[in-house]
């Protein structure tokens, strides 16, 4: 089950994960669009409405997914957005809920109801959505990257509880991938996607934009067998993004220190 499968990063691995022969349902609150990419996916896909604010749903739909198919090998909680933005002394308290609601309380929702049916069965693997954000400062506004960390941490302890029960918990944190998330959830254009490609190939070390299927590709072998002995990581998906600056920015910087100590 994809949780945020709708668009951008959830939508590629839905559809990656169906490619691969996977049986996959597909998480949201965009009925129409989710509808379709299952229509699109074919055969064994299907889509079941989701906001993960609210727990009900949470639970209905990986209930949904139990009877639908018997078990539940893999959830990835993926659905975000941007969030509230602003000064740390600026930020409103409703803001500041709503965004902790999608962002980590969400994710909580996912594994909390993932872990009641994988705990039962004896397997299962929990795959949570972080971010470069959580993992250095200056990436993303304050609120989203706060909870971003938390929910790397949330990986780390739900990995520790439920390692006994043979269910995996771990987590993804891309780099600068052109989703919809940078448009407040609506589609990008064309020309936009192509614009934020060309100005994310400039971000990191790697020399190119990262993609969805990037993601998807991280997503896929965390979910498969071939990762058995790993939980309770945060797999850091950013081009090197998050290594520190280029190396031509540190040989131009040293460049311009030496010069001033020769001169």
């Amino acid at each position: 089950m994809i949780i945020g499968g709708t668009s951008g990063i959830g939508e590629a691995t839905a559809r990656l994960f169906k490619t691969e022969g996977s049986k996959v349902v597909i998480g949201g609150r965009n009925d129409t669009r989710g509808t379709k990419i299952a229509k699109e996916c074919g055969g064994e896909a299907s889509f079941f409405h989701v906001d993960v604010v609210k727990e009900a749903e949470v639970e209905a739909a990986v209930n949904f997914t139990k009877d639908k198919y018997g078990k539940i090998d893999c959830v990835f909680n993926n659905a975000g957005y941007g969030g509230i933005r602003g000064n740390v002394d600026s930020i409103p308290s409703d803001g500041f809920d709503k965004t902790v609601a999608v962002l980590y309380r969400g994710v909580f929702y996912g594994v909390k109801h993932a872990a009641r049916v994988m705990k039962e069965q004896k397997s299962g693997c929990i795959i949570n959505t972080g971010s470069v954000a959580g993992v250095s400062a200056g990436y993303s506004s304050l609120v989203y990257s706060s909870c971003k960390a938390a929910v790397m941490h949330l990986t780390r302890m739900a990995a520790i509880e439920l390692a006994e029960h043979n269910v995996r918990v771990n987590c993804i944190c891309p780099g600068a991938i052109p989703t919809p998330i940078f448009q407040g959830g609506v589609e990008l254009s064309d020309a936009k996607l192509e614009a934020l490609k060309k100005l994310f190939s400039g971000a990191q070390p790697l020399r190119r934009s990262g993609l969805p299927v990037d993601i998807a590709n991280a997503a896929l072998w965390l979910a498969s067998d071939e990762s058995s002995f790993m939980t309770g990581q945060s797999v850091v998906v950013d081009g090197g993004l998050t290594l520190g600056r280029r190396w031509e920015e540190y040989n131009d910087h040293f460049g311009q220190i030496r010069s001033l100590l020769q001169s």
